[in-house]
């Protein structure tokens, strides 16, 4: 498994990953009232949390596109 995930896209995916695992548990939003939403917001959390921790995104490789500066081997 090549790495095809850069520093800096590293951090964002994670910290954006962590709001939404805990956005819909702390907001106290009506939008989140709806357990449909919820749970679509803790799934692409945890899958941006979990992408930016290994660093690989199956997505990108797929894709051949890479923002390490390595490509990803299909």
């Amino acid at each position: 498994m090549t790495t095809n995930i850069g520093a800096p896209e590293r951090i964002v995916r994670i910290v954006a990953g962590v709001l939404l695992v805990a956005l819909p548990f702390m907001s106290g939003w009506a939008f989140f009232e709806s357990a449909l939403w919820t749970w679509l917001s803790v799934i692409v959390g945890l899958v941006l949390v979990v992408t930016g921790l290994l660093r690989f995104c199956p997505a990108y490789c797929m894709l051949g596109c890479s923002t390490n500066g390595k490509a990803c081997r299909r």
